[in-house]
């Protein structure tokens, strides 16, 4: 998304899919987000998007099949209209296959918004299928959600949006061994050979973002020493990563449980880097489960 231009991004896609996810991926962006915006409204908002340029500079609004049919068919031609008037529009659609988004209300218990008396949760999958059809064939990103969970998501979301041409985006993700490494990090670093919290009564259920975890590790100078050669690591070869015009790097670092050593050393490194190097994003993923 240029940052010479205000931006819109209108997400789009089946019920289930991870729409409500993607947006709050964008806000993570810096995007003013607005869900179940109904279709019929978006000319009149982008109206004030233009007239509100400062407050409106990347705007996000999430749109979904309770719209009326003609009203989705014109979101097209809207967004063309909204282009030629000088805001970048883009149009992000979610989908997923019928089994996953089946299993997803499943287990949230939540209703299908097309679902009624007269349509079992088969029958509004596929009807929802059919009234967006057009808007996915349209769509300037298409991702298919049937097999990632919402922390994958977040970063294919960031990965599509999260950048424009002079701007590299970093992601800074904590996380625990345990659970399994992330998908497609550039660097993992391994925090389990530094002293553990866990095994400290009153540390164990803090986080290594609260005050005594914190004091407690930075009395160890493995810790400080760790993290001092990971900052330097990255403060070295993040230019190189910009200069190759890389749009997007993530590091990973990790510890047994996720919640502690992990936690702190992102948290430092987030403060050590600042802006210098791109925009940066951090996810605690044992945090935010």
């Amino acid at each position: 998304m240029p940052a010479s231009r205000q931006s819109l991004v209108l997400v789009t896609g089946l019920s289930g899919a991870g729409k409500s996810t993607a947006l709050r991926a964008l806000e993570d962006l810096g995007c003013y987000c607005v869900d179940n915006l109904p279709a019929a409204l978006l000319p009149e908002f982008a109206k004030q998007i233009k007239i509100n340029p400062a407050r409106y500079s990347r705007v996000a609004l999430g749109v979904d099949a309770r719209s009326p049919v003609h009203d989705l068919e014109e979101i097209p031609v809207w967004l063309e209209d909204l282009s030629k008037a000088g805001l970048n529009c883009q149009l992000m659609f979610l989908t997923a296959d019928a089994n996953a988004i089946i299993k997803r209300f499943s287990e949230t218990r939540r209703r299908h918004p097309l679902t009624s008396e007269h349509f079992s949760l088969p029958q509004a999958i596929e009807q929802e299928q059919g009234l967006l059809d057009g808007l996915q064939k349209t769509a300037d990103w298409v991702i298919d959600t049937s097999d990632i969970n919402i922390h994958q998501l977040r970063r294919q979301v960031w990965k599509c949006t999260g950048t424009d041409n002079e701007t590299m985006t970093i992601v800074l993700e904590s996380f625990a061994f345990k659970r399994g490494v992330p998908q497609d990090v550039d660097f993992i670093f391994d925090a389990r050979i530094l002293p553990n919290p866990h095994w400290v009564e009153h540390l164990r259920e803090l986080s290594g973002l609260e005050r005594p975890v914190r004091e407690w590790l930075e009395q160890d100078t493995a810790v400080v020493g760790m993290l001092a050669d990971i900052l330097r690591f990255l403060k070295t070869w993040l230019p190189e990563f910009q200069r190759s015009q890389r749009s997007y790097v993530t590091v990973g670092i990790g510890c047994t449980g996720g919640r502690h050593r992990s936690v702190y050393l992102v948290d430092r490194l987030a403060s050590g880097l600042g802006r210098e190097f791109g925009h940066l994003l951090i996810h605690h993923r044992e945090l935010q489960a």
